[in-house]
């Protein structure tokens, strides 16, 4: 809620998880929540996502231009991901419209700023329904 607001809000990571939280309740399913500013922590997080998660919703941030192991981590743990975006990331500067994640995932979602989480959950909830 403090960096660039006019981009991305003023809502917390408390606050977007709160919402997110609520709205897994309401539709019955299950979420949980990891923040973090290094590369290697998400890969290590998203590999131990395989065989306990159905689908992961993934705001990757600068690391989704650049990471091909988070791409690779998202491959290999065999995890339905929705990759989301707070921020039009297509509306900003060129180097922000390369995903290195996007082929990785089911489908991505930005511009919508914080209910950018709440519709990536609503994607993997409608995801799942359409699977069976």
């Amino acid at each position: 809620g403090q960096r660039e607001p006019e981009i991305y809000g003023s809502l917390t990571l408390t606050d977007i998880e709160d919402m997110v939280r609520e709205h897994a309740t309401r539709h019955n399913v299950e979420a949980t929540f990891f923040q973090s500013n290094h590369e290697g922590e998400l890969v290590t997080q998203v590999q131990q996502s395989a065989g306990s998660y159905d689908y992961v919703v993934i705001n990757a941030a600068a690391y989704t231009h650049t990471s091909i192991a988070l791409k690779d981590a998202i491959t290999g743990a065999g995890v339905k991901a929705v990759e989301i975006h707070l921020s039009n990331v297509h509306a900003r500067e060129s180097y922000r419209e390369n995903s290195m994640i996007a082929k990785a995932c089911i489908g991505c979602i930005n511009g919508f700023g914080a209910s950018s989480y709440i519709l990536g959950l609503e994607a993997c909830i409608l995801h799942q329904k359409s699977d069976r």
